[in-house]
């Protein structure tokens, strides 16, 4: 029995060592950085200085961080919203026995297998285009004027709604797993009684997906908080204020950006923790307000 104690541990040893250095001690690296003044992230630790939550109020004040924090509001509650209902409805759609349902799953996903980079610049060249995108292409023949898409003004919706489209399919399949889980018998009592197709969403379908439907908040929130790769496909040279997301203010913070006049990694920190807080919160507020009926499993 203790031999084989000693191999388990042995087994779990490089895990454990590796999760600890990789991910334990960074994040309490980073939360106690938020406490000091530190000029860069190679600064020894003996040059730190403590300034409290100066770092805190500091970010808090400053007008990039407010942007980036209302960019990343849109974009967690529209694009929240838009992304998940569609996923949903993909879902139901997808369970409900139509035909060439395998095809249309592998469709609806196939931007999820495609590079993000390639995603995004299909959307900025090829739709978004002022001269040539298929978006123009439309309002002109419609008899309209061409719009500016990548504007300042609807820069960040354009941003949003390529975002949804490369999104759907990855929560999609998450729903599609949690309605296939659910017993038949349900569904087939229901019918007998004479439910009509909405109610049995209402009254089967949805109330026992919370748990799936607090999974999917929890994970748009964590893609929202680190909207990164979007944010700089869509203003690659310097970063724009309609574009900007907490994390890009992080980095231009961390290594210099746009109208910053000093480094600052404890700033950066703080903008870290205030992140992984509003995550923690989202979590904690969906575990209250859906709570998983008694019949989901």
């Amino acid at each position: 029995m203790k031999k084989n104690k000693t191999l388990i541990f042995l087994f779990m040893a490089p895990t454990v060592i590796c999760l600890l250095l990789m991910y334990v001690y960074p994040v309490i690296r980073t939360v106690i950085m938020s406490f000091f003044h530190v000029e860069s992230l190679t600064a020894s630790t003996s040059d730190w200085s403590f300034n409290g939550l100066a770092n805190y109020f500091k970010i808090m004040h400053n007008a990039g961080f407010i942007t980036s924090m209302k960019n990343f509001l849109a974009i967690w509650i529209v694009g929240g919203v838009f992304t998940l209902a569609l996923a949903l409805l993909m879902a139901v759609i997808l369970t409900s026995g139509i035909r060439f349902q395998g095809f249309f799953r592998a469709a609806i996903y196939l931007p999820n297998i495609v590079s993000a980079v390639a995603l995004a610049t299909m959307w900025v060249q090829y739709i978004f285009n002022f001269d040539y995108g298929l978006l123009n292409q439309l309002v002109t023949a419609l008899g309209f004027e061409k719009v500016r898409w990548l504007g300042t003004d609807a820069k960040l919706w354009a941003m949003i709604a390529a975002f949804i489209y490369g999104s759907v399919g990855y929560y999609m399949l998450i729903y599609i797993s949690g309605i296939e889980g659910i017993p038949k018998d349900l569904y087939e009592a229901a019918t007998i009684d004479g439910a009509s197709k909405s109610k049995q969403f209402f009254r089967i379908t949805l109330p026992l997906l919370k748990g799936i439907v607090k999974t999917t908040i929890t994970f748009w929130t964590i893609n929202a908080a680190t909207f990164y790769l979007w944010s700089k496909l869509f203003s690659p040279v310097q970063t724009e204020g309609s574009t900007i997301v907490p994390v890009v203010y992080l980095y231009d913070t961390v290594f210099g950006g746009k109208g910053v006049i000093e480094r600052d990694a404890g700033a950066g920190a703080a903008v870290g923790v205030v992140l992984t807080l509003i995550i923690i919160a989202v979590y904690i507020v969906t575990e209250k307000l859906l709570k998983s009926s008694d019949l989901e499993y």
